[in-house]
């Protein structure tokens, strides 16, 4: 029997029959393609379906998902029981919607009487039905060779518990006459982000008819009654047409199952009772019917609908391109053709920190309730909307994440906030002055500062204003966040002598008035993203506002309109000063950081070279800045590169090169040493430049600026650049300037220690100091006697030496070293 055996095989699976296919016994009869076989008829396995589709069916077709990884490479369908042998056997005119899909297995997963030998077993419990199947092919001598595989299966996402593939009768919505109409309404409307758009697109495009209906008790009932053998069926439109039509006298205010399934319809064709179908309402049906059934329409409002049809905008998750986005488009397509929403706002999905989906069953994430009651609520939800997930990418949430929100942004606002409170408080105890907001005053504002930040806030809210309307969030609060930022590390820290009144009464007035200013815009602006912390400091800057401005109800931020733009506040060219000024500076601190020198030592020069005089200019202009924020004497600006022996290179991006020109990368590479300074220069100017023959743009190369290096790095000056300009900073010591340093860390010791004993801004006392030891002479006690005048300049009042004795009403003392001297300093009430 062996000996006679004919058998089809793939050739790349012989190792499915024999464990050693090269020292198997066997004779190769014939070759043939897949595509030879089509159409094959072939005598069943099994004969229950034989008279049905004797006809139809028991032919080799072809698929393209028949692979050679396991198996024979011959696959039998069963089109009830999974998607892709159903669509196989539908294009191949095997099944159709009248001829429909045996289907031998009960819902309960038994297999039914059609299948003889195997009725009433569980097609999958404890294997027994492999078993029997097994046992009967054996019998039958059709099984050449019984193993075992393991192959991918479902199982339910709740239990954790096998599925089974099973076709069912189901109710669909046509799609295919309306896919083309869908599709210009698509075309129609504005998605954010705009990639969701064509991956929305290309969904509907290919998408089958709508099945919405569920074999469940629970749901919306389907408001079809139908006869017996579905031959008449009514679709009811409303709860009194179905009184109407059924002669129903009680009250209908209820549509669920327990309360309909009862009522039954006369048939107008002699058919008896219509009831109604089992299923219901597959629930995006439901959301996709939000826009009508929120109204009620079209049994009541249906003014109000048709003015506010369609909607301005819908925001969901991506995940709902296939679920509500879609369930929207269609009814509303059918229904009014059109889609129901004018924009679409899509966010991504949050994750769990390690990229697996957030899971309630695994608890791979922290519980929000704690997150919100260590971090606040705002950080939460400045994490997620200034993340990914508003440009519809993925999110693995990370709740460092939101504790470094509340370190970077929400500390430093609220600390803005204290600072004003502390200002304003000294300007009362110092002028006797009730700060109250002008914003007239402004406009007669001649600091540079002041103009800046003000212009800054102009330029976000008209920012903003342009970026909501198109509905771009993700563009929004980073720009919010720059503002704050330019507030705290910028405005208040450039402009605290001013705003702690040291430079005079109305100068305060109008740095407090500048600040109000920026932080009422802030709190008006931040409002819809941080709604907590606004409002708080809101209410704390109400008492500020005169009546005529607070608004009609000025209980809540969340009360007033959104700050309008003042474009008379407007000022581009001091914009593009101080943006120049704060490169020149982060260019100075980063080169300080890099010697390991902070701010507190003082150097004698920063040289700032650049090509454009405008440039320079605008530099010289916020000199005194630059200056005192770098603690440097001197600035020196020059145009002249060669006077300072620049020197330039150019380094490829290694991977925009490998991807773009494969092979050639590498003899490009070796050419990029011999460019001279103008090709250099002409590259950073035309943004091209032709290297070994290959033509290369501004994203594939990165220009190196430098001086000369001589032998001693001590000795030399630190050099840093940044896109067009070159910064370069003496670092050398200076024995004038030593007594400077030692006076600004004396300074900041004081501070420290005013903050450790809890004094504020108005709280004045007496400081006093005495050198315990400086063994290696740096002349600290000298510094402090020749320094009062700095003294008196930052901290009011002079740092006098202490005696021995030790008298006064200490507040706070402390010993401390600077540069291994020995120094002890005193705080005494007055």
């Amino acid at each position: 029997m062996w000996r006679s055996l004919r058998t089809q095989i793939s050739k790349a699976l012989m190792s499915t029959l024999y464990k050693d296919p090269k020292k198997a016994k066997f004779k190769i009869v014939d070759r043939y393609r897949g595509k030879d076989m089509l159409g094959w008829r072939y005598e069943p396995l099994f004969d229950y379906f034989v008279e049905q589709f004797k006809d139809h069916g028991f032919k080799v077709l072809n698929a393209e998902y028949v692979t050679a990884d396991s198996g024979v490479g011959i696959v039998h369908q069963s089109p009830a029981f999974g998607q892709d042998d159903y669509e196989v056997a539908m294009k191949a005119g095997v099944i159709n919607e009248k001829r429909l899909a045996p289907n031998p297995v009960d819902e309960t997963g038994h297999f039914t009487n059609e299948v003889r030998d195997f009725a009433g077993m569980h097609v999958k419990f404890q294997g027994k039905a492999d078993k029997a199947i097994i046992k009967h092919l054996k019998g039958t001598g059709r099984l050449i060779r019984d193993s075992q595989i393991t192959h991918s299966y479902p199982f339910c996402w709740r239990s954790d518990t096998p599925l089974i593939y099973r076709a069912v009768p189901a109710w669909f919505i046509k799609i295919q006459p309306i896919i083309p109409q869908m599709l210009e309404n698509i075309e129609k409307s504005h998605w954010v982000p705009a990639s969701v758009k064509n991956r929305f697109t290309s969904g509907v495009s290919r998408a089958p008819d709508w099945n919405v209906s569920r074999n469940r008790y629970w749901g919306t009932p389907i408001p079809l009654w139908a006869s017996s053998d579905l031959k008449e069926i009514v679709c009811v439109g409303s709860a009194q047409e179905l009184k109407e039509l059924s002669g129903f006298k009680g009250e209908l205010t209820d549509l669920h199952r327990e309360k309909v399934d009862d009522i039954t319809i006369p048939s107008k064709q002699g058919k008896g009772e219509l009831r109604r179908i089992e299923e219901v309402f597959d629930c995006w049906f439901e959301s996709g019917s939000m826009p009508y059934a929120g109204s009620h329409y079209p049994f009541e409002n249906e003014a109000t609908f048709k003015d506010g049809f369609p909607g301005d905008f819908v925001a969901e998750g991506l995940d709902q391109t296939r679920g509500w986005f879609y369930s929207l488009a269609v009814l509303g397509t059918h229904l009014f053709g059109c889609l129901p929403f004018k924009n679409c706002v899509v966010n991504g999905i949050v994750l769990a920190e390690d990229g697996k989906k957030m899971s309630k069953r695994l608890k791979n994430y922290p519980d929000p309730s704690i997150v919100m009651t260590q971090y606040g609520s705002d950080a939460l939800r400045l994490y997620l909307i200034n993340s990914p997930v508003v440009r519809a990418e993925p999110l693995r949430f990370k709740e460092a994440g939101v504790k470094e929100i509340v370190a970077k942004v929400l500390l430093p606002f609220w600390n803005s906030y204290q600072f004003f409170e502390q200002q304003v408080a000294l300007l009362k105890k110092v002028g006797n002055i009730d700060y109250v907001f002008d914003p007239e005053a402004e406009s007669s504002n001649t600091n540079v500062m002041d103009r800046w930040i003000l212009a800054s806030c102009q330029s976000l809210l008209k920012f903003v204003n342009e970026e909501m309307e198109a509905y771009r969030l993700y563009t929004v609060v980073p720009r919010l966040l720059g503002l704050i930022d330019n507030t705290t590390n910028w405005y208040i820290k450039l402009n605290r002598r001013r705003l702690k009144g040291e430079l005079g009464i109305e100068d305060t007035k109008h740095a407090l008035n500048t600040l109000f200013e920026v932080l009422y815009t802030l709190t008006r602006g931040l409002a819809p993203f941080t709604p907590f912390i606004t409002d708080n400091i809101y209410k704390r800057l109400l008492p500020h506002i005169p009546q005529s401005l607070q608004g009609e109800d000025p209980r809540s931020v969340h009360f007033l309109a959104f700050p309008e733009v003042r474009s008379e506040l407007f000022d581009v060219v001091v914009e593009r000063r101080v943006a120049r000024m704060q490169k020149i500076i982060d260019l100075g601190r980063l080169t300080r950081e890099r010697r390991t020198m902070g701010l507190k030592t003082p150097l004698k020069s920063l040289v700032v070279i650049h090509t454009d005089a405008v440039y320079l200019e605008d530099v010289r202009s916020l000199e005194t800045y630059v200056c005192e924020e770098l603690n440097i004497r001197d600035l020196v600006l020059s145009a002249d590169e060669d006077a300072y022996d620049v020197q330039y290179s150019v380094i490829a991006d290694a991977k925009n090169l490998g991807q773009k020109f494969k092979k050639d990368a590498a003899k490009v590479k070796k050419a990029l040493p011999g460019l001279s300074a103008d090709e250099i220069r002409a590259f950073m100017k035309e943004g091209k430049i032709t290297v070994a023959g290959i033509e290369l743009g501004a994203d594939d190369l990165l220009v190196k600026r430098g001086i000369k290096e001589g032998g001693n790095a001590d000795l030399e000056p630190a050099v840093d650049a940044a896109d067009d300009v070159l910064v370069i900073l003496d670092v050398a010591s200076h024995p004038e300037l030593l007594q400077e340093g030692l006076a600004r860390e004396v300074i900041a010791r004081v501070q420290r220690l005013r903050k450790k004993a809890g004094l504020v801004a108005t709280d004045d006392v007496k400081m006093e100091y005495r050198v315990l030891a400086d063994p290696e002479n740096v002349g600290l006690d000298e510094a402090c006697r020749e320094q009062q005048r700095m003294f008196e300049k930052v901290l009011r009042r002079g740092v006098d030496r202490a005696g021995q004795d030790g008298e006064g009403d200490v507040v706070v003392q402390e010993e401390m070293e600077i540069q291994r001297a020995t120094l002890l300093l005193r705080l005494l009430r007055l």
